[in-house]
């Protein structure tokens, strides 16, 4: 019989890619992540690992077994959604991923309405981007989490990641212009750009690299709020989503493109039953600002 603890080890190996790394997510040490892999390998009775110095790579039965693996744990999710549910109320924690605008404007509402319906609810909210959602909620360090998308910038599903569609965001050009009405307009503009590596910065390069040129970033700044201070203060030009528009400094120009970020509500594969993540959907659907 194959070990489910085991399995979550190697599929967490199969998407962070080192023993190291798995360990870290876990809290174990490497050593007992190797010793629990070896372990899943004589309970499979073949090699699921191949390994070289430092590095090590799944054979093609591991990944195989990682298929698998995927499916079981859906279904065990399925199966505490389904015992959670038989239970008089909701109680316990709820740990919330968001990024800073959806924290900012929608969730003080959601977890309002959470705590008015459901006062034996205790939701717990950290910050992170949403490139860290996946690992999280597979690792179990977060239940449900708020993700966005850009027209531009599309994101690739993530094995054992299911999402709830929650909003469409219009986008602005922000500048300190008013003759500056479209993208290609600010070809000579000095941008300011969300930091590398982020869907906001992969974005708004790839807006200008459809308009033909390629941005020259000033500024490197995540925050809008920082943004927007920015463009009033003549230091550049930025792509802004609608929710990073609260509190615009006067001295902007917005102008609305027709591109759009969409913010989903991601949770692990099987648990769109469980009735805290339900609840979680239906207290950010109404707090959704009119429009969007």
């Amino acid at each position: 019989m194959l070990d489910v603890r085991r399995l979550r080890l190697l599929r967490e190996l199969a998407h962070r890619g080192t023993i190291a790394a798995v360990a870290e997510a876990v809290s174990f040490t490497p050593s007992a992540v190797s010793q629990q892999l070896s372990a899943l390998e004589r309970e499979a009775g073949v090699p699921l690992l191949t390994r070289s110095g430092r590095n090590v790579v799944l054979t093609p039965a591991g990944r195989t077994l990682v298929r698998h693996a995927e499916v079981v744990l859906a279904h065990l999710e399925r199966a505490a959604a389904e015992l959670d549910g038989a239970r008089q109320g909701l109680a316990g924690s709820l740990r919330i991923g968001t990024f800073p605008s959806a924290g900012r404007v929608m969730v003080p509402a959601a977890l309002a309405s959470l705590a008015q319906r459901h006062p034996g609810l205790e939701p717990m909210v950290v910050e992170l981007d949403p490139a860290q959602v996946a690992d999280a909620l597979r690792a179990g360090d977060l239940d449900v989490a708020l993700v966005h998308s850009y027209d531009f910038a599309p994101v690739p599903a993530e094995a054992g990641i299911a999402v709830i569609p929650l909003c469409r965001e219009a986008m602005y050009l922000a500048t300190g212009d008013p003759h500056l009405t479209t993208v290609a307009d600010c070809r000579d503009q000095p941008w300011i750009l969300a930091v590398k590596g982020t869907l906001c910065h992969r974005m708004t390069v790839h807006a200008c690299e459809t308009a033909g040129f390629t941005p020259q970033a000033r500024h490197e700044i995540d925050d809008f709020a920082t943004v927007l201070a920015l463009v009033a203060a003549g230091q550049g030009v930025a792509l802004v989503p609608e929710l990073g528009l609260v509190d615009r400094p006067d001295g902007v120009t917005l102008t609305r493109l027709p591109l759009a970020r969409h913010t989903r509500i991601a949770h692990r594969g099987g648990a769109e039953d469980h009735p805290a993540v339900r609840a979680f959907a239906q207290a950010m659907r109404s707090a959704v600002p009119a429009g969007l």
